[in-house]
């Protein structure tokens, strides 16, 4: 069967060498190959976490995030003089986990993946949380506070709260907030 002569010379163009069929297949492997180089390229924005021991559900890049996070809520100061860091808060939250609904847990992940990942979605900066430098860092997590997203708002308001209860649960802290401790350990200590 003859090839009507107008079609003849479109098939005859630049991309003449190319059916339907070709056509599909190059575009389904180009968009996977995109898709992939676009995983490819956040994992490589993360890096690698170092290893940590002893967690029970989080893996080394959610307890990275959450160092990160610590970090900048609990700056040594001379109000407070304590180094945050040794508290090792981020083990307080993977301990706290391993006691709630597995749907809580999904969720928290959820939020940890949004705070490590929030720097190049919210504020379009090649970069996650975790590698900012502190100063950065603690100009993007204020950020959240105060941002039109009620996910956002949710997600450092749960932060805060879980953090600070943490952080000044701790009997170090006490003497700088004027807190004496436990009404029934005093009352322990004074019958003695």
């Amino acid at each position: 069967m003859a090839v009507p002569e107008g079609e003849q010379d479109a098939r005859e163009g630049l991309f003449g060498f190319l059916s339907r069929r070709r056509f599909l297949k190059a575009g389904l492997v180009a968009g996977g190959a995109l898709l992939g180089a676009g995983g490819g390229g956040l994992l490589l924005l993360r890096g690698r976490a170092p290893e940590v021991e002893g967690l029970q559900l989080l893996d080394a890049h959610e307890y990275q995030t959450l160092k990160s996070l610590v970090e900048i809520m609990f700056p040594r100061t001379d109000a407070i003089p304590i180094d945050a860091e040794s508290m090792d808060l981020p083990r307080a939250f993977d301990e706290f986990l391993t006691g709630e609904p597995q749907h809580n847990v999904k969720d928290l992940r959820k939020a940890l993946v949004l705070i490590e990942f929030g720097p190049l979605v919210f504020d379009r900066q090649v970069s996650t949380f975790s590698r900012l430098d502190r100063e950065a860092r603690l100009v993007h997590w204020n950020g959240w506070a105060t941002s039109e997203s009620l996910l956002r708002r949710q997600v450092s308001v749960a932060m805060r709260k879980f953090f600070n209860l943490v952080f000044f649960d701790h009997e170090a802290v006490w003497p700088f907030i004027g807190y004496p401790g436990p009404s029934l350990r005093r009352g322990r200590s004074v019958r003695q």
